[in-house]
């Protein structure tokens, strides 16, 4: 059976009807107004931006015949306040740490850092244990240099400091040892005017004392000086040779304050031929203070302390044709400090024994302030020969002291009853009649007399 649609005009007015009346309902969903914008994000992070309007919103895809000219114009856009920009558009994200201080100065750090790797140098000494001989050679040779102090450390961190440039020379005949300081190189600026006021400072180690210091004059305003001074240490011995270190130390000269340290080297005497002259280019370092305790430490005992006393040149003369026993104080070198300046007013003191009376006592000038004085007076006593066996000679140093008793500083006995030196040089000046025998002797505080 064949069914037929007929058109019929009241179900088209119908549907036009219906269609007109959803329209305007879409069309106002469309047109709506945005709603304020808010402070807050949206949910969807990824949607910041609105997007642009189609053009298919105009004209929905089911709508049937011909737009409607009761569409209202598009919205204006909204105006919002710089402030609601930036806070629409900012998104805080993670909290990242303020960095500190420690992270460019890595030295500050509360907890304790890893030691840096060790010098190339070293690793690479201890590369060559395996090798054909030339590690052996050039640990020996690199040992020898850092002992003599011929060159300094290219990669010292102590050498902006400055170098020094001096001679040594080594007297046993005179027992001196003679010290010749030339020049210091780039030395590190003390003052405020980029400069210093350079001088260099003399110890024997151990013990060092005013008794044993010795100084260049100071030059001013110089980071470069040139001093060509000569500096004599007398009664040095071939034995102090071994067991001796050199301490040069260059130093500020402030008149306003403390002279203020800028850097020093050692040179170990054993190093030093006797009559040889050697030059010596050292970089100055920093060395702890207590590197001097650790070295004074070392040789403890009875010869320290008698070294710190101080000694004496003497030289005994026997004349057969006078019956005359002729004795010289030459000098004294590094003697104890008794006074509260640090220095002492030295005069020697000799005695006969056993006492002849006034004959048998004599006494040197007076030295101010000087703990090297130098004397060189003689003394003559009038004795046969076969009764000066039997004779002691007391030598005693002291301190003068104004209104008040003197010090004590040390003594020494020349005699039969004596020992080693002291005993080996009496025998030499009866044995040599009418030659001249000089010897240094250490100053001991035994046999010291109750008053001068």
């Amino acid at each position: 059976m064949k069914q037929t649609l007929c058109p019929c005009p009241k179900g088209g007015s119908v549907i036009k009807t219906a269609a007109l009346l959803f329209f305007p309902v879409v069309l106002m969903s469309v047109s709506k107004p945005p709603p304020p914008h808010s402070h807050f994000p949206p949910s969807n992070p990824s949607s910041h931006l609105p997007l642009p309007p189609s053009s298919s919103s105009s004209t929905p895809p089911f709508a049937v015949g011909p737009p409607s000219p009761a569409v209202p114009p598009p919205p204006s856009p909204v105006k919002i306040s710089m402030q609601e920009h930036f806070a629409i558009n900012v998104c805080p994200g993670p909290i990242l740490p303020i960095p500190q201080i420690s992270d460019f100065f890595p030295r500050f750090h509360d907890y304790p850092i890893a030691p840096p790797p060790p010098r190339e140098k070293k690793v690479l000494k201890d590369k060559d244990k395996d090798g054909d001989g030339n590690g052996e050679k050039d640990r020996k040779r690199d040992r020898e240099q850092d002992e003599n102090g011929e060159f300094a450390d290219s990669d010292d961190d102590d050498t902006y400091l400055g170098t020094l440039e001096f001679n040594l020379l080594f007297d046993q005949e005179n027992n001196c040892l003679h010290c010749t300081i030339h020049k210091a190189k780039g030395l590190k600026a003390m003052d405020s005017n980029g400069l210093a006021d350079p001088y260099v400072k003399l110890h024997l180690l151990p013990g060092a004392s005013k008794a044993n210091k010795l100084r260049t004059k100071t030059l001013k305003n110089t980071l470069n000086p040139v001093w060509n001074e000569t500096l004599i240490y007398h009664g040095i011995t071939a034995a102090d040779m071994t067991t001796k270190t050199l301490r040069l130390c260059v130093c500020d000269m402030d008149r306003l304050g403390r002279n203020e340290f800028i850097g020093e080297v050692r040179v170990a005497l054993k190093k030093l031929k006797e009559g040889e002259s050697k030059k010596y280019y050292m970089g100055l370092e920093r060395i702890a203070q207590t590197r001097e305790g650790n070295s004074q430490a070392v040789d403890h005992g009875a010869p320290v302390a008698e070294e710190e006393r101080g000694r004496i040149l003497v030289s005994l003369l026997y004349i057969t044709e006078k019956s005359s026993l002729i004795v010289g104080i030459i000098r004294c070198a590094h003697l104890a400090a008794m006074d509260s300046n640090g220095y002492s007013d030295p005069f020697v003191k000799i005695v006969l024994q056993p006492n002849m009376g006034k004959k048998s006592k004599y006494k040197t000038s007076v030295k101010k302030k000087t703990l090297n004085p130098e004397f060189n007076e003689e003394f003559t006593y009038e004795v046969p020969h076969d009764q000066l066996a039997k004779k002691t000679l007391e030598i005693s140093v002291w301190d003068y002291d104004l209104g008040m008793s003197n010090d004590f500083i040390g003594g020494v006995e020349l005699g039969v009853n004596a020992k080693g030196e002291r005993l080996k040089h009496w025998f030499e000046c009866l044995k040599n009649k009418g030659k001249k025998v000089e010897y240094w002797h250490t100053l001991t505080q035994q046999g010291a007399p109750c008053s001068d």
